[in-house]
């Protein structure tokens, strides 16, 4: 199956989120960390996190692209379960068994977000409160070079020099 990983083309992500997630982090909207958010309060770094950055599943840290890659259900399992341990610690789910479920939700949206895409097709994304104070995602793309899925490398960061 596809699923998001993040992807950066800078170090940008540094300078704009609280935390940067890694390069290659499998990936989700995490729009759930904005839910009941008042839209005035968000401001600087989690505004910015809130209108256009996906969440890695490792760190917990935020990207603006994320790119097709493919995922095993063994990989997809270990989303969940992090997830579900994310929920806990940060959200105050009283444990993982019952964080599950909203996890598995979690991933199945990106499942299903990624299941017409070709490998390494990256997204971007946008997000916003609309007039009754709900959160709408725009998810937009980026079509890999070449109708052919790609099992290869197609972007790289290359370091700045400072």
């Amino acid at each position: 199956m596809k699923f998001l990983k993040t992807v950066r083309f800078d170090r940008s992500d540094d300078h704009v989120f609280d935390a940067a997630a890694a390069p290659e982090e499998w990936a989700v909207s995490g729009a759930f960390a904005f839910a009941g958010a008042d839209p005035a309060a968000l401001t600087g770094k989690t505004k910015q996190a809130f209108a256009n950055a996906f969440l890695g599943t490792a760190s917990f840290g935020r990207s603006t692209f994320a790119t097709v890659g493919e995922l095993s259900n063994e990989e997809l399992g270990h989303i969940e379960a992090a997830l579900a341990r994310h929920f806990v610690e940060h959200y105050g789910a009283p444990d993982a068994a019952t964080a599950l479920p909203a996890a598995r939700e979690e991933a199945a949206f990106i499942v299903d977000l990624c299941k017409d895409a070709l490998i390494n097709t990256v997204f971007t994304l946008r997000r916003h409160f609309d007039d009754d104070g709900q959160i709408v995602e725009e998810f937009r793309t980026i079509q890999a070079p070449s109708d052919k899925v790609l099992h290869s490398r197609i972007w790289s960061v290359v370091e700045d020099e400072a």
